[in-house]
């Protein structure tokens, strides 16, 4: 199925997903292949939980195959939170998009994402 017509949505549910950052590349939030749905990222914020060191994160987006960086090893000091999409940068996840985080240090950067699923 292809992506719908967002003008005509039939439905749009709000959602939410939080996921602890390792240093490989880990979904936080997935379009599969003819799901029939937009997802609008609302927002996008990285929290460093480690009271002393920074950390580095990455996130992309793989859209059929192919990676587009969104950030690139951006640093995020201690105990400190960065906003890496906002509803003023707010970016679609068409169909089989994936948006993809991962940091320098496992487990000290934690992401939460508010996003829609339009259908």
């Amino acid at each position: 199925m292809a992506n719908p017509n967002i003008i005509n949505a039939t439905s749009i549910y709000g959602k939410s997903a939080g996921l602890a950052l390792g240093t490989s590349g880990s979904a936080i939030v997935s379009n599969p292949a003819s799901s029939g749905k937009i997802i609008k990222i609302n927002t996008l914020t990285v929290a460093n939980i480690d009271g002393t060191n920074a950390a580095d994160v990455t996130a992309y987006v793989n859209k059929a195959g192919v990676n587009y960086q969104l950030a690139w090893t951006v640093s995020v000091p201690a105990d400190a939170t960065l906003v890496l999409i906002s509803k003023d940068t707010s970016i679609y996840l068409e169909e089989n998009n994936t948006l993809y985080l991962y940091a320098s240090a496992t487990l000290d950067l934690q992401a939460f994402c508010s996003y829609e699923e339009i259908s």
